[in-house]
Order: C-alpha cells, then sequence, then structure tokens
C-alpha cells in the first residue's frame, strides 16, 4: 500500500467539483461540493449520535436503505437543521441533482454544514448545481475538499493504492472537521470513495468497525456536532472479485480503509478551531480494549491537558487527574507518562509519582506541533490512541462570533 495524489478522485470513475453558489457571503468562498461515480457504487454510512440530527442526515439514511448511491452534494455555511423546511430542502438539493446528471435521486447522498438554525435558500443551490456538474473533473478533488469548509484552515485530502485479489485498487477521501468534534461518531463529515469491489453489506461492516477506533477517538471541544457522518462509496471499477465475506481480501480492504481515517483523523485534530499543535494520547498496558479507549479519550478530552499543552508546560498531573475520573479500571501506583515530539521524549511520571526532569528540555519538546502523550497503565496488553488539540485563545474568539 502507498499513498498517492488524488483525494476522492483519486479510485477510477469517480470526479468531483467545487464552486461557490452563493450560499456564504465571502465570494472567494466555495460553498457548494459534488462527489460523482460514472456507475452507481456500494454505499455505507455512519451517523451522529445527537439526538438534534440536521435534515441532510434524515434524507441520506433513507436514501442508503438500498446500500446504493451514485452521487454526493454538499454546501458549506448553512447547516439546515431545525428548519421547518429542512427535509423538503434536502430532497429537493437531492432531486436538482439528480436530473442534471441524469441518475436516480434515491442515489444521491445530501449533506451540510455551518450554523444552525438559520433558513437555507434552495435557490442559489439551484441556480449553481448546473456548473458545479459542469466542472466535474479527476483533478477537482481539492475544489469539493474546500467548498466543504467551514471553520477548517486547511483542506484535508488523502488517497492509498492498495491490492486485493491481485487487483490494483485506489481508495481516496476528503474531510472537513475544525470545531463540534467529540466522541462518539459521528464528529464531522467525511467523504471516502474506492473503486474496489464490495458488498454494501461488507462496506457497512468495515466503516461501523472502523469508526471505533479512529474517528470515535477524536475531540476538540467535547461538543458532538448534529449534521455530521462518514460516508464510503465503492463503485467496483478495479475489476477485483467482490468482497462478501471476511477473509484476506476483506482484510487488505480494511487496512487501507484504516489508513485513510487515521491520516483524516490526524488533520482534522490538527486542526481544530483556534488550534497550534496536534495532540496524540498513546495507551499501552491496559486491561481491556474498553479501558485503554477509556483512558486515552479521558486524557484527549482535559481541557486543563489541552491547555497546559498549548503553554508547553508540562504539567504531567494534569495527564494523571484526567486517568483517575475516566471511570477506567487502573493501578494508579503503576502507571507512566512521558511527552514526546520531534524534539525527543521526556518521562515525566513512573509508578504513578513524579520524576526529575528537566523543564527546559520539556519545553522544548512540547513547543512542536505535534505531541504525543505517552500513558502506559502497565497492567495488561490493551492499547489504544486518540488523538486532539490544544486549546487557546482563538477558540474562545472563532466561537464567541461564530454566528455573526
Amino acid at each position: 500500500m502507498k499513498i498517492i495524489d488524488g483525494g476522492v478522485c483519486a479510485a477510477k470513475g469517480f470526479k468531483a467539483n467545487g464552486i461557490h453558489c452563493g450560499i456564504r457571503k465571502n465570494r472567494t468562498k466555495r460553498d457548494l461540493a459534488l462527489i460523482y461515480s460514472e456507475v452507481p457504487a456500494s454505499a455505507a454510512a455512519v451517523y451522529t449520535t445527537n439526538l438534534v440530527k440536521g435534515a441532510p442526515l434524515i434524507v441520506t439514511k433513507k436514501h442508503l436503505e438500498n446500500g446504493v448511491a451514485q452521487a454526493v452534494i454538499c454546501n458549506s455555511g448553512n447547516a439546515n437543521t431545525c428548519n421547518a423546511n429542512g427535509v423538503e430542502i434536502a430532497e429537493k438539493m437531492s432531486s436538482l441533482l439528480a436530473s442534471e446528471l441524469n441518475i436516480n435521486d434515491q442515489d444521491v447522498v445530501v449533506a451540510s454544514t455551518g450554523v444552525i438554525g438559520q433558513p437555507l435558500n434552495l435557490q442559489v443551490i439551484a441556480d449553481g448545481i448546473p456548473s458545479l456538474c459542469a466542472g466535474l473533473s479527476e483533478n477537482a478533488s481539492n475544489y469539493a475538499a474546500e467548498a466543504i469548509m467551514t471553520t477548517d484552515v486547511v483542506a484535508k485530502e488523502v488517497a492509498v493504492e492498495f491490492t486485493v485479489g491481485g487487483k490494483t485498487c485506489r481508495m481516496g477521501g476528503i474531510a472537513k472537521g475544525s470545531g463540534m468534534i467529540h466522541p462518539n461518531m459521528a464528529t464531522m463529515l467525511v467523504f471516502i470513495t474506492t473503486d474496489a469491489k464490495i458488498s454494501s453489506s461488507m462496506l457497512a461492516q468495515a466503516i461501523k468497525s472502523d469508526v471505533q477506533n479512529t474517528f470515535n477517538m477524536i475531540s476538540i471541544d467535547g461538543d458532538t456536532s448534529t449534521n455530521d457522518m462518514v460516508t464510503v462509496l465503492a463503485n467496483g471499477m478495479a475489476g477485483n472479485d467482490e468482497i462478501t465475506t471476511d477473509g484476506e481480501d476483506f482484510n487488505e480492504f480494511m487496512k487501507a480503509l484504516n489508513s485513510i481515517t487515521v491520516s483524516l483523523c490526524r488533520m482534522i485534530a490538527g486542526d481544530g478551531e483556534g488550534a497550534t499543535k496536534l495532540l496524540e494520547c498513546s495507551v499501552t498496558g491496559a486491561k481491556t480494549l474498553k479501558d485503554a479507549k477509556t483512558v486515552a479519550k479521558s486524557v484527549i478530552c482535559s481541557s486543563l491537558t489541552k491547555a497546559a499543552m498549548f503553554g508547553a508546560d508540562a504539567n504531567w498531573g494534569r495527564v494523571l487527574c484526567a486517568i483517575g475520573y475516566s471511570g477506567a479500571k487502573v493501578n494508579v501506583n503503576k502507571i507512566d507518562v512521558a511527552f514526546k515530539s520531534a524534539n525527543g521524549t521526556i518521562s515525566v511520571c513512573e509508578n504513578g509519582s513524579g520524576v526529575a526532569f528537566s523543564e527546559e528540555k520539556a519545553k522544548e519538546i512540547l513547543l512542536e506541533k505535534e505531541i504525543t502523550i505517552l500513558v502506559a497503565l502497565n497492567d495488561g496488553e490493551y492499547s489504544s490512541k486518540a488523538w486532539g488539540c490544544d486549546l487557546t485563545y482563538d477558540y474562545v474568539k472563532i466561537n464567541g462570533d461564530y454566528r455573526t
């Protein structure tokens, strides 16, 4: 398996585009994205756990009941959530796009992201769909990635090439996510495409399994969004024998999927609202997988730990504190903590107690853009990772006037 260029257009038969249609006031910001497969594809999705759900999720879930999709349309700037006519608008977005592409309107995944509770102007979307479709290209994944951004600073896309049953397959993804991100699934918008041939039931199994250790392990601010989901389309154009059961081919598919999702997780966490640093908590030696995941999430979600990382302060007591209230079954007297970055690794806690360390060296390590918090529970054989970012002054500034 190798990293390649192309994003959601890397896989055979997929095209994309992104334009400014007028939802967002800034005309330099793309606000309408499209991903299109030349043929109908197996499709599966995982949705937000928030009881308040955006209308697009309700429509998409209905459309994917048969496990088939051919196009994805997504607008930014408006979440189409808590609107009386939200479902009607989402359905109309699907039918307008389907008519332009000459496909079944039930084969459209529809998504929205942005401000909640604001009316969505359907007319600007209707006016933009013809040019959106006309501009479809095998080289426009970046346009689609830009068009789904809200407070994101950078576009997020990745692609890999892998082999299934002797056939070369490709998989790519784009994502948006910067704020309102917290376990559990879903916590962002992610669209993944592949030309591997796999049944919709196995595709659903793959994504539901993968998110437990990837997208469910990100936290930016403790808020779970209303609109977000992960969607995967597999059009089968690579020509491999269809994956219909567990086995070697499915395992290879899962490895490729995981490489995509982990990459996007790190991009999302590193681009948290106001963030200056990507944080990874790596937990080892837990009694159970549940304990490992619980500890990793608790550390990443700790506002005090996040603030300490922003200030490059090796305040390891905050890490231990987060472990202590996590609810995981741990032996506090066995816990080791260390901080790691490109500038080295420093041990700050052993067997639940502090050890002498150089504050100057610790600060040097914590001033890096990517920091790993190493937690060794020394009480078992299970491990887990979680991703997040530091908590900065800019997070409050961004969210203090997000709507206005």
